[in-house]
């Protein structure tokens, strides 16, 4: 069964062609390592909520938008082998990266329902 990654971060919209470029550069490495898919989401429909939101959850200011992204894994063994290659490979660390990684959250997910056209 598949095996997901999510990611939400907050990032500068002044700053937008830089991160997805930067996405680009570390995505292909993902790829590179197993992942079978990678999607990156700027946010443009992000709502205040009542209790809690996406923007609260990561702190987002004034000037920044929110970045909804996932990995998509064969499976869970795949992943960790892939994640352990992407974390050790020099690219990751190779430039910082654009966006304040301490609000970043993320997790690893296993699929419960899937529906597909």
């Amino acid at each position: 069964m598949s095996y997901i990654d999510g990611f939400l971060i907050a990032v500068e919209t002044a700053r937008r062609d830089e991160i997805i470029e930067f996405s680009r550069r570390m995505d292909a490495m993902f790829l590179e390592y197993g992942a079978t898919r990678v999607v990156e989401c700027w946010g443009d429909d992000v709502p205040d909520g009542t209790l809690t939101d996406f923007r609260r959850a990561v702190q987002a200011k004034d000037g920044e938008e929110v970045m909804f992204s996932w990995i998509e894994w064969p499976d869970k063994a795949t992943r960790d082998a892939g994640m352990a290659k992407s974390t050790a490979d020099g690219r990751m660390m190779a430039e910082p990266m654009p966006f304040d990684g301490k609000r970043m959250i993320f997790g690893g997910f296993t699929p419960v329902v899937v529906l597909e056209k």
